[in-house]
């Protein structure tokens, strides 16, 4: 059909853009939303871009952030990341069933991916189904990750921005010098919606900010941005990473002066210089010298600091201007399976090694009894499938289940969930894992061919819980309310139900789905104190 491709036109301030129409859709790739971090701009807050003359084509993806490649990619997603990969990345997608004066709601993804990998251009997170079924705007977006968006050079601080005392005050740090890097190009992106969604049929004053894993952690860390916050209404977390100790740049100097030395450099001047296929060769080294057995490999993290981010994300939801945020937030039953569950050496893992893991969480006192709690409810659990579980809690499902209470708590609104639905692929052995849930949110199994996670999966199934979940997304954005006729009835998670929708081939609200692991974990303090 003609319609297939007609090319069409809309003009932004910083310039003309034409994008074309696919499937019935309004499409706009590879969008500049801030300048090109290259050369002295490598390692220093988003800038404004300044623009372009003529008609930039907007019918291809712009390049993803530097990241570890491998060809073939990985057995569980099949890669997360593919190539060009280039400095210049700060570009964003658009999807739109009109780019007219609708005022649509906007959904605004932010992919994850452990901080090191992924890309808004990447097929699985198209924004076409949504735009299409729910009939919103949606703009997924790249953004610097691994060493480009999270070292830290605090010791560089005053003397980046001086040359732009020029832009307005609302375009520029609080800190010449931020220690994350990332989040000014994720509040760069935000800055561009409110600033040009309308010309795509938008509403910036409806969007929500949603995630999956470091994308989850990333909305919530948005929202604790003075500015930031201002700029969405509501936030869905898949799987945010909440457990994480997120350190501040004093306690950060370590890593970053390691990755200085693996890269063969003094300081960031000098990093300055290397071509970026030499940064991401040491961020390998960075991984080998990060690694702790029985713990979720994080090589990068965000910081705190006085710029950017000031406190835990998962605290940013409970208190001031945030509070009042509408909130999803939910986790897959068998998280950490995506990394441990296909490791033959972690298959090896021994009941005493695991005791001593749990005791680095619960103290040695009550390891052994914790152990044994597990194991009670997975008959025949190896030591491995209790790591595994122990690893979900404290890093994902419990840190959930702690910002869902203190948010009932105080009558602030909040929907849960837990996905359920386990994979067949590699015999069953990544069950219910990280991840699994995206193409049922998304609905686009298609572009999911490549990856072994959804292997297997029947069908009927498929289509059937995708529609429940996608659904519920498209309601939530639309309403804050993620209700619909496909869907049994949702309540919020309140104090006195704490009711969870249980996604699986089966599904239904269960009140206290989690309880167990809260109550199990209720004898340490919060995980994100």
């Amino acid at each position: 059909m003609q319609e297939e491709e007609a090319p069409l036109e809309v003009q932004l301030p910083a310039g003309r853009l034409r994008g074309r129409i696919r499937r019935g859709v309004a499409v706009f790739k590879g969008v500049p939303y801030a300048a090109p971090p290259v050369g002295d701009l490598r390692w220093r807050a988003a800038r404004p871009h300044p623009g372009w003359s003529g008609t930039r084509d907007a019918t291809a993806y712009g390049p993803s952030s530097p990241q570890m490649f491998v060809e073939g990619g990985d057995p569980v997603l099949g890669g997360h990341g593919r190539p060009p990969f280039d400095d210049d990345c700060l570009t964003l997608n658009v999807w739109t069933p009109a780019p007219d004066a609708a005022r649509r709601p906007v959904l605004v993804w932010i992919h994850g991916g452990g901080f090191v990998s992924g890309s808004g251009s990447l097929p699985i997170y198209s924004g076409e189904t949504f735009a299409r079924d729910g009939d919103l705007v949606v703009v997924t977006l790249n953004y610097r990750v691994g060493p480009l968006g999270y070292l830290s050079f605090a010791d560089e601080a005053d003397e980046a921005d001086e040359a732009d005392e020029a832009d307005e005050a609302d375009e520029v740090e609080v800190d010449a010098q931020p220690a994350n890097f990332w989040l000014t190009d994720q509040l760069a992106a935000l800055r561009w919606v409110r600033d040009n969604i309308d010309r795509f049929g938008g509403d910036p004053d409806r969007v929500t900010v949603a995630g999956q894993s470091g994308g989850a952690l990333s909305a919530a860390a948005l929202a604790g941005h003075p500015e930031a916050q201002q700029l969405f209404q509501r936030v869905i977390l898949q799987s945010p990473p909440f457990g994480l100790h997120i350190p501040t740049a004093v306690e950060y100097r370590e890593r970053v002066e390691a990755y200085l030395r693996f890269a063969g450099v003094k300081d960031a001047d000098e990093l300055r210089r290397l071509p970026w296929p030499q940064l991401i060769e040491a961020a390998g080294g960075l991984f080998a010298h990060t690694t702790r057995w029985g713990y979720w490999p994080t090589p990068f993290l965000p910081v705190r600091d006085d710029a950017t981010l000031f406190r835990h994300p998962a605290r940013t939801l409970l208190e001031g201007p945030a509070a009042d945020i509408d909130v999803l937030v939910g986790w897959t039953r068998e998280e950490a399976n995506f990394g441990f569950a296909l490791d033959p050496g972690y298959a090896q893992a021994t009941r005493e090694q695991v005791v001593d893991r749990i005791a680095e969480t619960f103290g040695a006192g009550p390891a052994a009894e914790v152990y044994d709690e597990y194991a009670r409810t997975r008959p025949g659990a190896r030591p491995v499938d209790v790591l595994m579980d122990l690893i979900t809690d404290e890093l994902f499902r419990v840190p959930c289940l702690e910002l869902a209470e203190a948010r009932a708590g105080s009558g602030r609104p909040v929907w849960a969930y837990q996905f359920d639905l386990p994979t067949p692929a590699h015999e069953g052995r990544l069950a219910a894992a990280h991840c699994l849930e995206l193409p049922f949110v998304f609905d686009n199994f298609d572009s999911w061919a490549h990856a072994p996670l959804v292997e297997g999966i029947d069908p009927a199934v498929g289509r059937g819980l995708a529609q429940s979940m996608h659904r519920a997304w498209i309601a939530f954005a639309r309403t804050g309310d993620p209700n619909h006729a496909g869907l049994p009835a949702w309540d919020p998670y309140r104090a006195d139900t704490r009711t969870t929708m249980r996604f699986d081939s089966v599904t239904l609200p269960v009140d206290d789905l989690a309880g167990h692991a809260r109550r199990l974990h209720g004898q340490r303090p919060a995980v994100f104190e």
